[in-house]
């Protein structure tokens, strides 16, 4: 009799990761992963309780994900903060099934919660400082109103709702966020 092969954690996961990323959840359910697999659903209930313990491990590998884009931006050292704001709408255009999940479900959280809530945010805020030298507050108060700007460019994207190239984005993002800038310091 041949051995029998064992399906770990990680195996499921990442069946359920590429399931999500060309369909979204909406594509995963125990037995699709079983074929995917090519087995019983039992290795997956023996090592989740739920599909819901499933999926949430589904959205961990889906965040840190979006961590490697947002991280290769700041490790931009030219702009890191317009690389940050690139690497945001590159993941939606990348992944859009992930990014829909991440940054574009019902939620009562104002822009400014979801901005500092993201892990990233701090981090974002922080070399939006190096660049237009306002205090922490103040960017924070400036980046939300880029954050709104840059996330409208991305749901185009994701949704494939608008074509844009990545210089059209890189153009279009430096010149507004410039501008905006000026808009806001000479407001004040």
């Amino acid at each position: 009799m041949p051995p029998v092969k064992k399906y770990i954690k990680e195996d499921i996961i990442n069946v359920a990761y590429n399931i999500v990323k060309n369909e979204g959840y909406e594509g995963v359910n125990a037995r699709r992963i079983a074929r995917e697999l090519g087995c019983s659903v039992q290795p997956i209930f023996h090592n989740f309780s739920s599909m819901d313990e499933l999926n949430k491990e589904v959205y961990v590998k889906i965040y840190d994900k979006y961590k490697e884009y947002m991280i290769s931006g700041k490790d931009n050292k030219e702009n890191a903060y317009k690389h940050m704001g690139l690497a945001y709408i590159k993941f939606a255009k990348d992944y859009p099934e992930f990014f829909k999940i991440l940054f574009m479900q019902k939620t009562d959280l104002s822009a400014e919660s979801i901005v500092i809530n993201d892990d990233m945010g701090n981090d974002v805020i922080k070399m939006g400082q190096i660049l237009t030298g306002l205090s922490y507050e103040e960017q924070t108060k400036f980046h939300v109103k880029v954050w709104v700007f840059t996330h409208g460019i991305a749901c185009l994207v994701a949704t494939r709702t608008v074509q844009f190239t990545d210089n059209e984005i890189a153009e279009l993002l430096e010149s507004t966020v410039r501008q905006m800038l000026v808009g806001y310091k000479g407001g004040k």
